[in-house]
C-alpha cells in the first residue's frame, strides 16, 4: 500500500474552509483543468456519511475514467473520509482533516491507496501514477491558497 500526506496551513477559520470543502461541486475548482472532472447526476450541497459521488475524470495514460466514492464517515466541521468504490484504484481511501492552528487552519490531506495489476502496477507507479498525484495535490495547494490567501 502507497500513502500520500500532504499539510497545509490556510489564513481562515476552521468553519470557512469546511464549508468549503464538505461541498462536493467545489471539487471542480481545486482539480487540475486537464483532469477534465466532472460530477455526474445529482449531488447535495454537503457531504454526508453514505453519500455516492460519481464522476469521471481523464486520466494519462487511461482516458476517460469512471469513478465512484462513498463518504464513509464525517465528524461535522472537521474531518471526513471519502473510499473509491469504482475506479482506477484497488484500494483508495482520503482523509480530510480540518485542526485549528495559531494563524488560521492547518488541512491535512491522508491518502492510502493500491494499484491493480500486480508488478504491472508497481511500475506504473513508480514511473506515473505517484508523479500524477502529487501534480494534483500540489496544483489543489496553490488553488486553495488562491481562494484562501
Amino acid at each position: 500500500m502507497y500513502s500520500i500526506v500532504q499539510n497545509q496551513t490556510l489564513a481562515v477559520n476552521r468553519e470557512t474552509l469546511w464549508e468549503f470543502v464538505s461541498v462536493p461541486q467545489n471539487l471542480n475548482q481545486i482539480t487540475p483543468p486537464e483532469m477534465a472532472f466532472r460530477i455526474l447526476g445529482e449531488f447535495p450541497e454537503k457531504i454526508y456519511p453514505g453519500l455516492l459521488l460519481e464522476y469521471r475524470v481523464k486520466i494519462p495514460v487511461l482516458g476517460w475514467t469512471p469513478w465512484l466514492t462513498e463518504i464513509k464517515y464525517v465528524v461535522d466541521g472537521f474531518s471526513f473520509m471519502d473510499e473509491q468504490r469504482v475506479g482506477p484504484y484497488k484500494l483508495w481511501l482520503h482523509t480530510h482533516r480540518l485542526e485549528e492552528v495559531e494563524g488560521g487552519t492547518k488541512m491535512t490531506d491522508e491518502i492510502r491507496y493500491q494499484i491493480p495489476f500486480g508488478p504491472f502496477g508497481k511500475v506504473a507507479h513508480s514511473l506515473f501514477v505517484r508523479k500524477t498525484l502529487k501534480k494534483i495535490f500540489n496544483f489543489r495547494r496553490t488553488r486553495l491558497k488562491e481562494i484562501f490567501g
